[in-house]
């Protein structure tokens, strides 16, 4: 095992940054996650991505925001800019539960906890970080400005709140995955370029203006203050916002929030193979900062015998960010690059042989895309697979069955699982080409027998179509015929292994009467639920923006969600309609909805 030194992690501290010598920063970076100095951790990417153009950066990870501030003076001013990120997690779903109740754990935080950070803590760092140090550049990023960028709606507030910039006071946002953008920045204003001027002509950012001047191409979205007074026009900004993320080739968008207008430049294209595998090559320690030895970090648990193969998602779920801030398009690192970070979790002391994970966004998508990258570069679509898979997209499942293989054979490998969430709906795709089904089979066969620990997580999450079509996932009986597949290949090769299903409640579209039904029919299939939830709007998605505002932001038709605690309740109660003690309830809210029809399939005639 490699003996770490002290300064083989990013300085956290001023003695830290005495034992390099250094006597200034460039950057200094501010997280509202404990520091784990590993590619999952966003701050650590970062900060090791500037370390690589040779700037001098430090991190100051959950700094006290309560006591006389000395965690934001203690490092000083940096030469370049503060850079801050809320954390992995957006701060409001760390902190509260969908029915907004504090939760008591923090995953990112030492021995998980609870009150480590702020609620939003990107807009309590800016503003003290303004207050202390006010002609420093504040730069944000992270999932919780990313989300931010624009008018959004704050379930937790329950209103409509202008782009994060205007609230916190920060000069820009870089939003999305930083690897370009950020050293980017750096390399310019290392060049003596004006901060201001540098932002304006750099994609992938976000900035204030009141002097902008509009380009032919530029999308101008309703004001904010329009859409204070009137939902519809949130909802017809929301579908334009979501298609520019999903674009190749995206517009300059521009929203007028009282004499300003936010001004969110184009993203940069996506990454190329060898960008990806420099992210992921740099020095990382894979391990959290020796200030919280002997203390547990639940995510970093949770990851730490994982390996991320690849970046994006183009499923397009209406209710998912992932788009929103990876973007559609895949990116994979290469087999060298992914067989290089295996070997490095086998010289892990407590490694026992057993991957957690060899996945991503989406567990099944390594080095799919278009088979016309032209096509693509014209698509306005949301989604590749719905409502049904793009013809021009190559589904092939053999690279992935490769790497499998590839990564199996190395010395010290004893099981590789998949963690992440398999899409079933590219595993039951017809292609034309009989060599991509062939494969599609085969991976199943092998996924099954091979890479499941007992249990494999697959999210149909409704069994009710029109629900379904308004998340942007397949029919159910896309998973009744996956669940045929998964049963018989236990069956032939002896396994007792089980299908586990998420399932959302309360997401808009859905009535009781589907939540009763959904009842039935994973009754039929012999499922008690164990991975559901409530639906919780987050900011930038398809699915909040319907649930807050009531149309759906492609149709501009109505749309019903349920709002109150006791719509939600009643909901919610279908999934455990095999407790004892929550059949009384049931057996009350059928009758109420008038489908008593339903109890009988529920509890017999005897009930």
């Amino acid at each position: 095992m490699k003996a770490y030194r002290l300064t083989d992690w990013l300085p956290t501290t001023k003695k830290e940054v005495e034992l390099r010598g250094w006597d200034e920063l460039d950057v200094i970076l501010f997280s509202g996650d404990a520091y784990v100095d590993h590619p999952s951790f966003g701050a650590a990417v970062i900060g090791r991505m500037l370390e690589a153009e040779g700037l001098r950066v430090a991190i100051v990870p959950q700094p006290n925001w309560r006591d006389d501030l000395r965690d934001f003076k203690k490092l000083g001013r940096p030469r370049l800019f503060f850079g801050i990120s809320g954390g992995c997690m957006d701060s409001m779903v760390n902190k509260y539960t969908a029915n907004k109740r504090l939760r008591s754990d923090d995953a990112y935080t030492p021995d998980a906890r609870p009150d480590m950070r702020p609620e939003y803590p990107t807009i309590v760092y800016t503003q003290i970080l303004k207050r202390l140090f006010p002609d420093v550049p504040v730069v944000l990023g992270g999932i919780e400005a990313s989300m931010r960028r624009l008018s959004h709606y704050d379930y937790w507030q329950d209103r409509l709140r202008p782009s994060i910039l205007v609230d916190s006071g920060a000069d820009a946002i870089i939003y999305g995955m930083g690897e370009k953008p950020v050293p980017e920045l750096a390399r310019r204003l290392m060049q003596g370029e004006d901060f201001r001027q540098a932002i304006r002509s750099l994609p992938q950012t976000v900035y204030l203006a009141e002097d902008i001047k509009e380009l032919a191409g530029d999308l101008r979205l309703y004001p904010h203050e329009e859409c204070l007074k009137d939902k519809k026009k949130q909802a017809a900004n929301f579908r334009h916002i979501e298609e520019e993320s999903n674009r190749y080739a995206a517009a300059r968008i521009l929203q007028a929030v009282g004499r300003q207008t936010v001004v969110v430049n184009p993203p940069y294209p996506p990454l190329t193979e060898a960008e990806l595998d420099h992210s992921f090559d740099l020095p990382y320690t894979r391990m959290p900062h020796p200030k919280y030895k002997g203390k547990r970090i639940p995510a970093y648990d949770m990851i730490k015998f994982s390996v991320n193969i690849h970046r994006g998602c183009f499923g397009g779920c209406a209710f998912c960010t992932i788009s929103a801030h990876q973007g559609k398009f895949i990116v994979s690192r290469s087999r060298e690059s992914i067989l290089k970070e295996v070997k490095a979790i086998t010289e892990m002391p407590d490694f026992k042989g057993y991957l957690s994970d060899l996945g991503g966004p989406s567990a099944n998508m390594y080095r799919m895309h278009g088979r016309n990258l032209d096509l693509c570069k014209k698509c306005r679509r949301p989604s590749c697979i719905h409502p049904a898979v793009c013809p021009n997209l190559n589904t092939d499942h053999k690279p992935l069955l490769d790497l499998y293989r590839a990564v199996d054979a190395l010395p010290g490998i004893k099981k590789s699982f998949i963690g992440s969430g398999v899409r079933y709906d590219l595993l039951l795709h017809h292609d034309r080409d009989e060599a991509v089904n062939r494969h599609a089979r085969e991976y199943t066969r092998e996924l099954i027998t091979r890479h499941v620990s007992g249990r494999l997580k697959v999210a149909p999450e409704h069994t009710s179509d029109h629900v379904l079509a308004v998340m942007r996932k397949p029919s159910f009986k896309q998973f009744e015929a996956f669940k045929q597949v998964f049963d018989r290949i236990n069956r032939e090769e002896g396994l007792r292994q089980q299908l586990i299903p998420y399932f959302i409640s309360s997401h808009p579209d859905c009535h009781e009467e589907d939540m009763a039904e959904l009842a039935v029919i994973t009754k039929r299939l012999d499922f008690h639920l164990e991975q559901v939830q409530d639906f919780t709007p987050t900011p930038m998605t398809v699915s909040t923006e319907t649930w807050y505002t009531g149309f759906h932001p492609y149709t501009l038709q109505p749309v019903f969600s349920a709002k109150t605690p006791r719509e939600k309740l009643a909901q919610r109660l279908f999934f455990f309609w095999y407790k004892p003690e929550e059949r009384k309830h049931i057996i009350a809210e059928l009758r109420r909805i008038g489908r008593p029809d339903l109890i009988e399939k529920l509890y017999g005639k005897r009930w």
